[in-house]
């Protein structure tokens, strides 16, 4: 069996150590094939257990957003890296960020560095889309709104106590445009304080919106 051809079935997607087994489940040793694999660059280990094509697969690997679902999870992507999927903040993100259930923790790996910081439920379970970035990635990723609270709530040393202060951080120091702010959300955002940690700054995250 040609391990690459059978390995294209499971092109654009996250690779367990498990698969590979089953894939190799012909051989003797597949430990070993698997080792021999990771050093011709046919397979790119970034975890125990997890894997992704490597070049000389000639494969497509998974999106750095599918891969953060995988690599460390339940997560959603979120903070700068949601915001700027969205479009909300104009800087171009290259660490992908992420908010877990699991403890905080940080991956270095060979295709960029991934950082999770852990929320507590209910509030995790808030404001998750499911997106396609192509027809196999599903990609889980906060709406705007959760991003942008989860932005406030996870910065350590935020803490807003007026409008102006809110619309100086959120115009003038992360540089949104106001058009977009005013399209999120109001209503639902406010469903989620009750919930949320830093309630007070949030609240008056809103109102400020409001007032645009």
């Amino acid at each position: 069996m040609d391990f690459i051809y059978a390995l294209k079935e499971f092109e654009e997607e996250p690779i367990t150590r498990q698969l590979v087994l089953d894939l190799l489940k012909e051989y003797k040793r597949p430990n070993d094939k698997i080792n021999e694999l990771v050093k011709q660059d046919v397979l790119n280990s970034i975890k125990r257990g997890l894997f992704l094509p490597g070049p000389n697969s000639h494969l497509n690997p998974p999106d750095p957003f599918l891969i953060a679902n995988h690599l460390w999870g339940p997560s959603y992507i979120s903070l700068e890296s949601a915001l700027s999927y969205w479009g909300m903040i104009p800087e171009r993100v290259y660490e992908i960020s992420s908010i877990t259930l699991k403890p905080t923790k940080i991956f270095k790996t060979a295709i960029g560095r991934f950082n999770y910081l852990h929320a507590k439920a209910p509030y995790y379970t808030f404001g998750i889309q499911s997106i396609a970035l192509s027809a196999k990635q599903m990609v889980m990723i906060a709406s705007p709104e959760k991003a942008l609270f989860d932005k406030i709530i996870m910065t350590s040393g935020i803490v807003i106590r007026s409008t102006t202060q809110a619309r100086d951080l959120l115009i003038e120091d992360y540089r949104m445009e106001e058009t977009l702010l005013k399209k999120l959300n109001l209503a639902m955002m406010k469903s989620w304080i009750v919930d949320s940690p830093k309630r007070s700054s949030l609240a008056i995250l809103i109102k400020m919106i409001e007032q645009l």
